[in-house]
């Protein structure tokens, strides 16, 4: 993004952030200055429900708006709040400015409220700063709470000319429902790595044919950053690409909270010191986390039986080290005490982690995160964690049962994994579109088997890349698939189990394994 190589590989996202403000803040401030806008709150929409806009991001001046009967809103995309039985954002774009945007909700798609404002989050960038020219994003968001748990609701997004209430518009209608108010089966899927291809687009129709119930982006979601060094030199940089993933997402995602963890293309230099600015004018992500000025991307939620928690890796990273530190050591504090909290929360049985950089992998690529290795995983094996879930390494792999650095159980495809007194698995699911990478072993997957006893490869460390041999590799697919998990509760003191699958492109199956618990 217009800084030397070479000091680029010097300088951490936040000094990337300062050098491009600095460099192109005369052209920016000319173009018409900084500005924030403020919250927008709604009223009731159903009995006890309100809505409120999200946290306001610093943006720049937007263009003149234009006849709103002509501009659809496009990019709708869901996340839940803190509390997924009674809170979800739903969150969408328009192409050019617009007036009055607002959503309308309710139990029956010919019965909606009456409209409730949005929040507009712009986002700026000149000319110079990669590969796009100067130009406005415009992101819109409405923030929902007070809902009844386990209810489908209806939901319309417009603005000044297009109202969705309109008979003529009423298709553009979306649907989500809220996380039952008790223990219930669900399923859910996961990726990471996706960007905008043929094969992102094919993971998300499968996706969509799963039902899940929410879907976990485990990083580097849309590529607008191709080379994801954390370096402003990447003359690459596009941020349309957003405009493009938000569009090849909606399929899924008007109807399907997208909940995502930041990777390592995800962070943008020029918006924000710690390169996260882009992403938080485009999703609104519960904001439980430990500190959302430097992680917005680090926080929890509880479905049903189980809790997700979503990481920051960029913060102990040693491979790609921008934002090495970042948080000072908040977000491990942070993670353990929710690992606490959940093991002895009542009403929770398993703990599902996932984030970008692998803990443990063997493609050539990227291979095992030694930050990751030396800040979490004793924390995965101290709470007992469930199932690891990352993207970084382009395939898809999936460990033995692994505690202490040592396989502790193997774990043959359609076994069963005790995490409560085993060990803990991982799945790098990092196939979601984006190009492949390299195993230095075989494909070894479901109706294919080729296993290894040892496999060669790396970890990265805060010394450089250091190789190794392990035994951990069980399963290995070098195409593109993704992750599905039927989480099945059980009544207290049988087992409850996540039943963990990996599907490829194909709606094969290349994966299946079991993880049981005792239920609370």
């Amino acid at each position: 993004m217009g800084v030397p190589e070479k000091l680029a590989e010097r300088m951490s996202m936040a000094e990337q952030h300062e050098y491009l403000r600095a460099r192109f803040s005369r052209r920016t401030m000319i173009r018409g200055g900084a500005v924030t806008l403020g919250a927008v709150a709604g009223g009731a929409f159903v009995p006890g429900a309100t809505a409120q806009a999200a946290v306001p991001t610093q943006t720049f001046a937007s263009a003149a708006s234009v006849d709103g009967s002509l501009v659809a809103p496009f990019g709708r995309h869901l996340a839940w709040g803190n509390d997924p039985r009674t809170e979800v954002t739903v969150s969408w774009q328009v192409p050019v400015a617009v007036k009055k945007p607002f959503i309308r909700i309710g139990a029956r798609p010919w019965d909606l409220s009456r409209k409730i404002e949005a929040e507009v989050r712009t986002l700026y960038t000149p000319t110079g700063v990669g590969a796009s020219a100067d130009h406005t994003q415009y992101y819109l968001h409405a923030k929902l709470s007070h809902l009844r748990p386990g209810q489908t609701y209806y939901y319309g997004v417009g603005h000044q000319g297009f109202d969705p209430a309109e008979p003529h518009l009423t298709g553009t209608l979306g649907t989500f429902t809220t996380a039952p108010a008790h223990k219930k089966a669900f399923t859910f899927t996961a990726f990471g790595d996706q960007g905008v291809s043929y094969h992102g687009l094919a993971n998300d129709s499968l996706l969509l044919g799963q039902n899940p119930a929410f879907h976990l982006h485990a990083g580097d979601i849309a590529y607008a950053d191709p080379t994801g060094q954390g370096q402003a030199a990447d003359t690459g940089f596009d941020s349309r690409v957003w405009d493009q993933f938000l569009a090849q997402t909606e399929s899924v995602a008007k109807s399907v909270p997208w909940m995502v963890s930041y990777g390592n293309h995800d962070m943008e230099a020029w918006y924000s010191p710690n390169g996260y600015g882009g992403e938080e004018a485009r999703f609104t992500l519960p904001d439980n986390g430990p500190d959302k000025k430097h992680l917005p991307g680090v926080y929890s939620f509880v479905y049903g039986n189980t809790a997700v928690i979503s990481l920051d890796p960029n913060d102990v990273s040693f491979e790609i080290p921008a934002n090495l530190g970042i948080s000072g050591g908040t977000q491990t504090k942070w993670f353990e005490a929710q690992l606490k909290k959940y093991r002895a929360a009542k009403d929770v049985d398993f703990i599902v982690v996932f984030f970008h950089h692998c803990a443990y992998c063997t493609s050539t690529a990227h291979a095992s995160e030694g930050g990751v290795r030396q800040e979490w995983v004793p924390l995965f094996e101290k709470y007992t964690v469930d199932l690891v879930i990352n993207g970084h390494n382009h395939q898809y792999e999936r460990t033995d049962v692994i505690k202490g650095n040592k396989v502790t159980k193997k774990l043959p495809i359609g076994e069963t994994a005790y995490p409560e007194t085993e060990g803990v698995v991982y799945v790098t699911a990092g196939a979601a579109g984006r190009s492949l990478y390299a195993f230095t072993a075989p494909d070894s997957y479901e109706g294919h088997l080729n296993e290894q006893e040892s496999v060669a490869s790396f970890i990265n460390t805060k010394d450089g890349k250091v190789n190794e041999t392990v035994a951990w590799s069980r399963v290995r697919y070098l195409n593109y698939s993704f992750l599905r998990v039927d989480v099945e509760p059980a009544s207290k003191g049988r087992y409850a189990k996540l039943k963990v699958s990996g599907i490829a492109e194909t709606g094969d199956r290349i994966d299946h394994f079991t993880v049981a618990r005792r239920a609370k």
